[in-house]
């Protein structure tokens, strides 16, 4: 066996992995591989092959990484993006452990007050969410 078709077994077997994981960073070393295989099939000797499946496998993988960071919410953003931040839900009362049933959206939620908040029964805002507790503020 040649080794372009090394290569492009290789390349095969990258790609169905990626279709089981799902990273595309596996694709990025099929790229590699496919890299490699051309330059079989151009004639250069293993040494380049192995060279140009690292650099561009490697290089992909890098920037994929970087590419992926700069793409990833942070939590707070994540948390902005929350659909019942700035709802309204009445409290009737606050326990001794500085929690409340609410009732919001159709269903029992447990909140908590915001830093700098005291507890008595009114009408809040949800200011955020931690974890599944709501985080009310005073209105």
């Amino acid at each position: 066996m040649s080794n372009a078709t090394m290569w492009w077994v290789l390349t095969g077997v990258l790609v169905a992995l990626e279709l089981v994981t799902g990273t595309f960073y596996l694709l990025m070393l099929g790229l590699g591989s496919v890299a490699a295989a051309l330059a079989a099939l151009a004639g250069y000797g293993l040494n380049t092959q192995l060279v140009a499946a690292a650099i561009v496998g490697g290089l992909g993988a890098v920037l994929l990484g970087q590419w992926r960071k700069r793409q990833s919410t942070t939590p707070q953003e994540a948390q902005d993006q929350h659909l019942d931040l700035g709802a309204t839900v009445q409290v009737d009362a606050w326990n001794a452990q500085g929690t409340a049933q609410v009732k919001h959206r159709g269903a029992a939620w447990t909140a908590v007050l915001a830093t700098g908040q005291t507890a008595a029964p009114g009408v809040y805002r949800i200011q955020a969410m931690a974890g599944n507790r709501l985080v009310l503020e005073k209105i």
